[in-house]
């Protein structure tokens, strides 16, 4: 009970505020709370549960692509910046875990990295490219 306490406290904190999204993470934990902008500006989801730190991925129902999408604001890097090569070109065999590309934010590179194996689809954004939360970056195909 302490737990939705807490929650509740965390959402009566962000009712007042311009936040539309608020992130929390620990070594067990993940919360996110996100607002849809309305004028009560309610809280209209919950997330709990523990994912990449900085990707997100969905499957497409229609042929089991998986989207790879930005888990946070940045810059997406196809490459390395000290690298001429890419990290993971279309057309690739990549492995669970492969870094695929880099979010950039501020000075800090955190890598995009496959969620399982497969064959990179495409990419979506071009390298350099400022990207928010949820931005679609990368396709990742069944091999």
């Amino acid at each position: 009970m302490e737990a939705l306490e807490r929650l509740r406290e965390l959402v009566a904190w962000l009712a007042p505020t311009e936040i539309g999204l608020l992130e929390l993470r620990g070594p067990q934990m993940h919360l996110r709370l996100r607002r849809d902008g309305g004028p009560l500006g309610e809280v209209v989801q919950v997330d709990a549960g523990d994912d990449s730190p900085t990707a997100i991925a969905g499957t497409t129902p229609q042929n089991d692509t998986t989207l790879i999408s930005a888990n946070s604001v940045g810059v997406f890097l196809h490459r390395h910046p000290l690298r001429e090569a890419a990290l993971a070109r279309p057309g690739a065999d990549v492995r669970a875990g492969q870094t695929l590309g880099l979010l950039q934010i501020g000075m800090l590179l955190l890598p995009v990295t496959a969620p399982r194996d497969g064959t990179v689809g495409g990419t979506l954004v071009a390298h350099g490219s400022a990207v928010g939360y949820g931005t679609p970056l990368l396709q990742l195909q069944p091999h």
